[in-house]
């Protein structure tokens, strides 16, 4: 009969590069957690909580991810849980003690050689200077994109020229200049002026 480690594992298979799931399974069983995996949420990849009225830690990580970006929103997390048992609740979230517990939680990951080329490079670049999250940090974001499984009509923002046209959601644009990290899009029906992400996936429309 499988012990509960051993079906966690099993169940983690399907999200995170096999590699790695004893060192994720090892996290999970560190304190009294609830490991949750949600569904798609436009706003988060991952979240945590700390204990509150008896419940345990409370992580939850959107269950679409790729399993690279699924394993660094993961550690991400655990970084948050970590953090707030070493120095409380009153750090900021992703200030100076934050970015040492991620620091040290994702050493063992780079450790064992098994990341693909371009997220290695783009995470030890991250670790040389730290962002909030690898969805601020242009590098390591566009090498885990690299990993989505994507419609191929769907494209980056970044990949069209300057003056296309696309779609986003239900609304058409046409691509302005870049503004660092956004581009000024127009809304074609209103003329109103947008930033839009870089690294946003976008329909082109060709006519």
């Amino acid at each position: 009969m499988k012990t509960k480690k051993e079906k966690i594992a099993e169940a983690l298979k399907k999200y995170v590069p096999e590699g790695y799931i004893p060192y994720i399974v090892e996290l999970m069983f560190s304190e009294n957690l609830a490991f949750r995996i949600s569904k798609p949420r436009k706003t988060k990849a991952g979240d945590y909580r700390p204990p509150y009225n008896g419940q345990p830690h409370r992580i939850s990580i959107n269950g679409d991810l790729n399993p690279y970006a699924f394993l660094i929103t993961t550690i991400h997390e655990f970084a948050h849980m970590t953090t707030y048992i070493k120095y409380g609740p009153y750090v900021q979230p992703h200030g100076a003690e934050w970015k040492s517990e991620f620091k040290r939680l994702l050493i063992p990951v780079l450790e064992k050689k098994e990341l693909p080329v371009e997220i290695e490079a783009a995470l030890k670049r991250s670790l040389q200077n730290l962002k909030a999250s690898s969805c601020t940090d242009i590098h390591l974001t566009r090498a885990l994109k690299k990993h989505d499984k994507r419609d191929e009509s769907i494209v980056l923002l970044e990949n069209l020229g300057n003056n296309e046209y696309f779609r986003l959601g239900k609304k058409t644009f046409q691509r302005g200049v870049l503004r660092r990290r956004r581009y000024l899009c127009k809304e074609i029906n209103t003329g109103k002026q947008y930033l839009v992400n870089r690294l946003a996936e976008v329909e082109p429309i060709n006519n």
